[in-house]
């Protein structure tokens, strides 16, 4: 029941899609792995802008704080959980931070166990009235027992936390969090203390006893309408593009190429989401993140998130070219998620050097950029905001762009 982590930053979170060369067009595949009995998310849940933190097979896109070869925690995933049993306390932390959001999560703690959920945290977090908003999981606590914040807030009513899988579902937006158990509402709490927290990891602990989680899922709050469904206001063409960018029925048709259309605001750390569809077969683009201004010269001085939905040999964990959801020319997509002609929901997170994404939910990258600070990101790190730019990539380029939103994430004062 112990807090504290390095400095988060922001987030960044898209939707996108496009096919390419080599292909496969709407396979009829299953384009998500079976993810042992860990429940996926539904359409509308992708649609609403809810992710998956943990793919019901992996550890991917979590960190163990301590090490179970001296001593830590023994994380281990089977049959669509995260489990531990064994070792000093300790929290399994996600890889990027997150602001305002709604979270659901399962857990079965042992009778007579300890263990938490940390919201906002720091990756080693000392004191749970500073470093984190613990959510605790321990029925025998004397201070602050399942469902309540450690060194925070007392829950106003016994809960039977233990013994059997339960349901959490906390919803975190400014200074408020709101905590449902089991479907009700038991706890919602405001802090108005200097040691406010508004952004942070999430954290799993283990502490006493063995403890499991499964369906761990999120859905970023605050994100703020980037395009407005009409026109094109907030959005210049940087010139010299052959692109052309229209509004058709209320979306972003993106026709011919290259070219790019950027926006006029900009963003460093920030969590954008939206959704794109490719209208035909073997289409590349990319969304520029952190981009600086284009030119005629220098259009798209910026990281790509890859638009590509093609892959190999009917594998979908052998991308071509890079892969829908690839940071381009950094790191690969584990796994093609998105078909062509379809609606696709893609989510990146950008905070600091640490950059992950998400395709229909499903996480297929997390990549750290520790090359040297350059404010070109072709060349090195670059943390300093930029545009966001949709690329027109050649002639045969057609999609589609919608609900594309920003927020950008508070500082969290680590």
């Amino acid at each position: 029941m112990s807090c504290r982590m390095s400095p988060l930053r922001f987030a960044i979170l898209i939707v996108v899609v496009v096919p390419l060369a080599g292909s496969e067009w709407a396979a009829a595949d299953d384009p998500l792995p079976p993810a042992a009995e860990a429940r996926r998310l539904s359409s509308e849940e992708i649609a609403a802008g809810w992710i998956s933190l943990f793919d019901g097979e992996t550890l991917f896109g979590w960190q163990a704080n301590n090490d179970p070869e001296s001593g830590g925690v023994n994380w281990s995933v089977r049959d669509g959980v995260i489990a531990a049993d064994r070792g000093e306390q300790g929290l399994l932390v996600t890889t990027v931070p997150f602001a305002d959001y709604e979270l659901r999560c399962d857990y079965r703690l042992a009778e007579g166990g300890n263990s938490g959920i940390f919201l906002r945290t720091t990756f080693r977090p000392i004191d749970a009235a500073r470093d984190c908003y613990e959510l605790n999981m321990c029925d025998s606590h004397p201070e602050f027992p399942t469902g309540s914040l450690v060194g925070r807030r007392k829950i106003g009513t016994e809960l039977d936390g233990e013994g059997a899988w339960k349901t959490f579902h906390v919803r975190c937006e400014g200074p408020r969090i709101a905590v449902r158990f089991e479907g009700r509402e038991v706890l919602d709490f405001t802090d108005d203390t200097p040691a406010l927290r508004l952004a942070g990891s999430i954290g799993l602990q283990k502490n006493v006893g063995r403890i499991e989680f499964r369906n761990v899922f999120l859905r970023p709050l605050g994100t703020r309408a980037i395009f407005t469904g009409k026109d094109l206001s907030g959005w210049r063409e940087v010139p010299g593009s052959k692109s052309e960018f229209k509004v058709v029925d209320g979306v972003i048709h993106v026709t011919r190429g290259p070219g790019f259309l950027e926006t006029t605001g900009t963003w460093s750390d920030l969590v954008l989401q939206g959704e794109a569809r490719t209208n035909g077969k073997h289409l590349n683009s990319g969304i520029f993140f952190r981009a600086m201004p284009g030119t005629e010269a220098a259009p798209s001085n910026g990281y790509e998130f890859q638009i590509h939905n093609g892959f190999r040999d009917g594998d979908r964990t052998k991308p071509v070219d890079a892969g829908t959801g690839a940071i381009f020319r950094r790191q690969a997509a584990r796994r093609v998620v998105g078909n062509d002609g379809e609606w696709v929901a893609l989510t990146l997170v950008a905070h600091g050097p640490r950059i992950a994404t998400w395709v229909n939910g499903y996480q297929v990258c997390d990549w750290e950029d520790d090359r040297p600070p350059d404010e070109n990101p072709r060349r090195g790190r670059r943390l300093e905001a930029g545009h966001i730019s949709l690329q027109g990539h050649d002639p045969t380029t057609d999609l589609d762009f919608r609900k594309l939103r920003v927020a950008a994430f508070p500082p969290s004062g680590d």
